[in-house]
């Protein structure tokens, strides 16, 4: 494969790409706080990327197939990543307000009242 300029270009700026998501992932990988991220954002990129890739494959291999795969890696880890973390949470949330004997307590079990 010949050294091009655009060659050159399209591998720099998938570098540049990559790099620029990689805080993102390590902060939300190590934190597990998907708090800031919409459920709806991450699957519609998820979807967007599947369509994306009947594209993107269909061209020769070079810079936006590494760029590509890295998108849609990053993204599928994201969305694993909010459905994991921000589900517990939610689940968490949910009970947090409750006494604590009602926290595994069936739905619709009476609140159990402090002794006067």
């Amino acid at each position: 494969m010949e050294l091009t300029l655009p060659l050159l270009a399209g591998s720099l700026s998938t570098a540049i790409f990559a790099i620029s998501t990689l805080p993102m992932l390590v902060k939300a990988g190590r934190s597990k706080n998907m708090a800031s991220y919409s459920l709806g954002n991450l699957a519609l990129a998820n979807v967007g990327n599947m369509v994306h890739s009947v594209y993107v494959f269909s061209l020769p291999v070079g810079p936006v197939w590494v760029l590509h795969s890295f998108y849609l890696v990053s993204t599928v880890l994201m969305l694993i990543w909010y459905l994991r973390y921000e589900g517990s949470v939610g689940r968490r949330k949910a009970h947090s307000g409750s006494h604590p004997a009602q926290a595994h307590a069936p739905a619709g079990a009476p609140v159990p009242q402090p002794l006067r």
